[in-house]
C-alpha cells in the first residue's frame, strides 16, 4: 500500500529539479558566498543573487527588497521584535488576530510582558476578521498590524489588499505572514501595498531551513534592527554564513511556481466524497475564501488522534505542525467558536500537485473503515445517535 501524504501545509515534497539545482553547491561549488576573493566564493555569491532576482520577479518586488532568513518563524521574530524596538517612541501598540500562527502569538505574548499592548482581533465562525474592527483598533500609537494571508489550519484567506489599504490610510505598517499563500496563489507586491512579508520555501516544494523577508523600500526606510548579529550579510539584517544550497533550491522552487487548478478540484472532490460516505462530517470554513489545497474537517465524535492511529499509512494533521505535540485544542478553531470536543475531532488535510484522484479514493476508503471501527467501539457515539447527548 502506498503512503498517502496529506500534510503539505506542514511541509511539501521537494521537487526533483530543486534537488538537482542544489547538489552542485553541496559538492562542487561549495565556496562561502562571502569569500568573494576566489572563484568558488564568487560563484556561490552569484547563485545567491540569481535566486534573489528570481524570488523578487515572482513577488513583484525588487531584489534589494528581499532578505534571506532560515524561514518564517525567524522572520516573524525579527519583524515583531525589531519593529517594537525601533518604533517604541511612536508607541507600543501592535494589532494581530486570534487565529495567527503560534510564531506570531508567542512573540506578541513575549512583547506583552515587556510593556507592549497587543490587540487581538476576533474572527467569525468562518474565520474571517471584521475590517471595521481593524479600522477602529488602529490608534495614533499603533506601530504595526500583523495579519497572515492564508491560515495554516483552515486555509481561510484574509483580504490582504483591503487590509493593506486600511493600513496605508491610517499610516501604520502592515506585516503579512504569507507562508501558506506563496506558491499556492499568485501575489503581486506592486498591486498589494504590504510593507513587510515573510515566506518559507518548504511550503512550495523547496528545501527546509530557508525563507525570505520582503521589506518594502520607502522614502522613509522601514527600520528593523537585526535579530541575528554577526557579519554584514543581508545588509546587516541577518549575520551568518549563507546557506547557499538552500537559497539556490528556493530560487529553483520559485521559478517552478504553477498554480494548478486541479489541486482545488481534488480538494473539492475529497470534501464531497467525505461528506457523502462519512456520517456527520463537516468542512470548516467551507463558506468562505480559502487557499485551494486545504480542508479542515470535523468528524463528529472521532478524535483526530484516534483517526491518525487507525490510518498509519496516511499523513494528516490535527492542526499546525508547530504545536502538534500540544494537548491543547486548536486556538484557531476555538477562536471560530467551536467547543473543545468538536475541535479535538477536527483534522486538517492539505494537498499538493502530487495528489491524485486515486489517492483521494483510497483515503476515503481508509477513513470510512477507521471511522466505523472507532464509532462502533464508542458508547458516546451510540448515545449521540440515540439523542441522549
Amino acid at each position: 500500500m502506498s503512503f498517502l501524504y496529506f500534510d503539505n501545509n506542514a511541509t511539501s515534497r521537494m521537487d526533483d529539479e530543486v534537488l538537482q539545482a542544489m547538489l552542485p553547491y553541496l559538492q562542487e561549488t561549495y565556496g562561502n558566498a562571502s569569500s568573494v576573493q576566489h572563484k568558488l566564493g564568487r560563484a556561490a555569491n552569484t547563485a545567491i543573487e540569481r535566486a534573489r532576482i528570481d524570488l523578487a520577479d515572482r513577488l513583484g518586488s525588487t531584489p534589494k527588497e528581499i532578505y534571506f532568513t532560515s524561514g518564517a518563524t525567524e522572520s516573524i521574530s525579527t519583524v515583531l521584535k525589531g519593529i517594537a524596538q525601533a518604533y517604541n517612541r511612536k508607541g507600543k501598540h501592535i494589532i494581530t488576530c486570534k487565529t495567527e500562527h503560534k510564531a506570531v502569538l508567542a512573540t506578541c505574548e513575549s512583547l506583552g510582558k515587556q510593556g507592549y499592548e497587543i490587540t487581538y482581533l476576533d474572527v467569525d465562525a468562518q474565520g474571517n476578521i471584521d475590517l471595521e474592527d481593524l479600522r477602529k483598533a488602529i490608534r495614533a500609537d499603533s506601530i504595526l498590524v500583523s495579519l497572515m494571508s492564508a491560515n495554516n489550519e483552515t486555509g481561510v484567506l484574509h483580504p490582504i489588499e483591503k487590509i493593506a489599504n486600511i493600513c496605508q490610510e491610517k499610516d501604520v505598517l502592515f506585516f503579512c505572514d504569507a507562508t501558506q499563500h506563496v506558491g499556492k496563489l499568485p501575489i503581486d507586491l506592486q498591486e498589494v501595498a504590504i510593507d513587510i512579508l515573510c515566506l518559507s520555501a518548504h511550503k512550495f516544494h523547496g528545501p527546509k531551513g530557508i525563507g525570505a523577508l520582503f521589506i518594502r523600500r520607502k522614502s522613509k526606510p522601514i527600520q528593523i534592527p537585526s535579530l541575528v548579529t554577526g557579519g554584514n550579510q543581508e545588509h546587516g539584517l541577518r549575520g551568518g554564513t549563507y546557506a547557499v544550497p538552500q537559497i539556490v533550491g528556493m530560487g529553483e522552487a520559485v521559478k517552478r511556481f504553477e498554480f494548478h487548478s486541479q489541486i482545488e478540484t481534488i480538494r473539492d472532490y475529497f470534501e464531497s466524497e467525505l461528506q457523502q460516505h462519512i456520517e456527520e462530517a463537516t468542512v470548516h470554513a467551507r463558506g468562505t475564501l480559502r487557499i485551494p489545497n486545504t480542508s479542515n474537517v470535523l468528524i463528529k465524535h472521532v478524535r483526530s488522534t484516534e483517526l491518525m492511529t487507525k490510518v498509519p499509512e496516511m499523513a494528516l494533521s490535527s492542526g499546525s505542525a508547530c504545536v502538534s505535540g500540544s494537548r491543547d485544542p486548536s486556538h484557531v478553531l476555538k477562536a471560530m467558536g467551536m467547543d473543545d470536543e468538536d475541535v479535538f475531532c477536527s483534522s486538517r488535510f492539505s494537498f499538493s500537485k502530487y495528489t491524485t484522484n486515486d489517492d483521494i479514493d483510497l483515503a476515503i476508503q481508509q477513513i470510512k473503515r477507521a471511522v466505523t471501527q472507532i464509532r462502533e467501539a464508542s458508547p458516546i457515539w451510540q448515545m449521540y445517535k440515540e439523542g441522549l447527548i
